[in-house]
């Protein structure tokens, strides 16, 4: 894929504000001209009488950009007319008809083979291309392009939730090509899409090893597998009589959370305290999504008002209180940990979230909030008390054990993870940035590409036609990557 890209010599009006200007050979003409449209009624009940069949239904098409019948789908039934209608073909083309955001409507996905019993299902539009005027992968890139998806976009009505009606799909109009033009095009973005694909994929996968590696070293530096000041074990171990923390270092004490702690409580159970009691302005209250792991997640904001507040007793939070969930799942364990920062004054805790306020002389409360973090999927498991959800009480975790260094090595462990905490996530934000630029660079490309202002005719002829990953010739650099993609200086996209 080293094949340059021009445009195309000679250029005239579309007549279309969405694409002013296309190749003096194509054509700008209306879907209503170039395919069939069929909107399915047909649903997810089953009733007697009826074949059974299986559904593509909107979120199978709003993730995945192309359905294949090997996929998971509904299953239901229809009738002999239904599915003689709406039996979905190869090449033809879903796209989502209505949803609760204008901008979720029109997402498109290409069928890539057939089956007798899959059917286009409700909340979607089926579209056929005529075979002698357009072909399916190219209309699935067209509408993946601003300039037709737009249009689809501005034609939703609706208030609380958008749809599209038939004559918004009809009139949508779409840059035309010949049909071995577009043969061409969808080949060339079919290629350089799934490279792009990749490379989004090995970041992705880059930003979850790095998570792995900062939990790795954070587990490692507060249950004292490592000394932070060498990076080795420390010189002696000793038992510490608990099955999740195992061996500690000789000199660390083990002991129960009840013991550094000044005073502790839980949030109002019952009636005491609902949504309905939310006011724009008052007490803070702190909820479970505020406490992440080890961090405080203050965007998620809800307040009750300073007379309430007073019937309920005492659940108040002042900075640097330690924040332990009551109520977790297999991505955020209960008893994960946070610190309350120094601006949340005046706050309190709602139910399933403990505030303990720590002996600062003792126990340092970031230390601690990263210890019962990075042990409370073992601690959990021993400790919970939920059926479907994991479920602690304050007695339980008041009585779960902790080890403790010294306050000079718990100051330091802080600092050790904090700083290789900000490394991980300046590598994190660049991987994302980069993610970011593929995602913006791919939806240039195929704008500029669909509608004409880059000629990709000779460079689709050179592409590969096996699916097989290939290697990636620039490795995580990003502008050489973009230049494997056949994209010298110079060609980049228009738009």
């Amino acid at each position: 894929m080293t094949q340059a890209l021009y445009r195309y010599p000679r250029m005239k009006a579309s007549r279309v504000s969405w694409f002013p200007e296309i190749p003096e050979h194509w054509k700008a003409r209306r879907l209503r001209t170039l395919s069939k449209m069929r909107v399915s009624n047909v649903d997810k009940h089953s009733r007697e009488g009826e074949e059974p069949v299986r559904l593509c239904n909107y979120v199978d098409v709003y993730y995945h950009n192309s359905i294949h019948p090997q996929m998971t789908f509904l299953e239901a039934t229809a009738t002999e007319e239904e599915i003689q209608r709406f039996r979905l073909q190869r090449d033809d083309v879903l796209i989502t008809k209505d949803s609760e955001t204008w901008n979720d409507i029109g997402v498109p996905a290409l069928v890539e083979d057939g089956a007798p019993d899959l059917l286009s299902g409700y909340h979607l539009a089926l579209l056929r291309p005529d075979p002698q005027l357009m072909t399916g992968g190219y209309l699935f890139r067209a509408l993946q392009s601003p300039g037709v998806a737009g249009q689809l976009h501005v034609s939703a009505n609706g208030v609380t939730r958008y749809g599209l009606s038939h004559h918004g799909i009809k009139s949508t109009v779409v840059p035309l090509p010949s049909v071995s033009e577009q043969a061409a095009i969808a080949r060339f973005l079919d290629c350089t899409d799934r490279r792009i694909q990749r490379y989004i994929r090995a970041k992705e996968k880059l930003i979850a090893l790095l998570d792995e590696y900062n939990q790795t070293l954070i587990h490692q530096a507060v249950t004292g597998q490592i000394d932070v000041r060498t990076g080795r074990p420390y010189d002696e171990y000793k038992e510490s009589g608990v099955e999740w923390l195992g061996r500690v270092p000789k000199r660390w004490s083990v002991l129960r959370l009840a013991r550094t702690t000044l005073a502790r409580c839980d949030g109002p159970f019952g009636s005491g305290l609902k949504s309905s009691h939310y006011t724009p302005d008052g007490i803070r209250v702190v909820r479970l999504q505020n406490i992440g792991h080890a961090v405080f997640k203050g965007a998620d904001v809800a307040y009750i008002d300073p007379k309430h507040y007073a019937t309920l007793g005492d659940h108040s939070v002042v900075p640097r209180d330690l924040l332990i969930a009551g109520l977790g799942d297999d991505r955020h364990p209960a008893g994960r940990a946070c610190v309350a920062p120094e601006a949340i004054a005046p706050a309190m805790v709602k139910a399933d979230c403990f505030r303990f306020r720590l002996d600062q002389t003792v126990a340092h409360p970031e230390y601690v909030a990263l210890q019962l973090t990075a042990t409370a999927a073992a601690a959990t498991s021993t400790l919970s008390t939920g059926a479907t959800r994991q479920r602690i009480n304050l007695q339980s975790t008041s009585g779960r054990y902790i080890i403790l260094p010294s306050m000079p090595e718990q100051l330091r462990i802080v600092e050790h993870t904090t700083q290789h905490a900000s490394y991980v996530r300046a590598a994190k934000q660049l991987a994302l940035k980069e993610i970011k630029l593929l995602e913006e660079y791919r939806s240039c490309l195929i704008t500029d590409v669909v509608t004409g202002k880059l000629d990709v005719r000779e460079a689709a002829v050179s592409l590969p036609d096996s699916d097989r990953p290939e290697a990636s010739p620039g490795g995580n650099d990003l502008s050489t990557d973009i230049k494997a993609l056949g994209l010298n200086e110079g060609t980049a996209p228009a738009s």
